[in-house]
């Protein structure tokens, strides 16, 4: 299970908690709306957390999507 202070985005230094508030905040329902918002910018910069992780450990941005859809974060 991913803690909302795990480090997500290492670029923008954001944790899942906080990409998961921006989420809610936003009513984002998919990565397109994510990734292209400017409230709160994220995967701008480095690209790793969209794909295998900052840590090479598959906890990502789309992984906190999945997880606030389903009520998880």
């Amino acid at each position: 299970m991913v803690k909302a202070d795990t480090r997500i985005c290492a670029c923008n230094s954001l944790s899942a908690g906080d990409i998961a508030e921006c989420i809610k905040k936003n009513n984002f329902m998919t990565l397109e709306e994510l990734f292209e918002n400017q409230d709160c910018p994220m995967a701008d910069k480095c690209k790793s957390c969209r794909d295998e992780g900052i840590d090479n450990d598959g906890i990502n941005i789309p992984l906190v999507l999945a997880m606030v859809k389903r009520g998880e974060l």
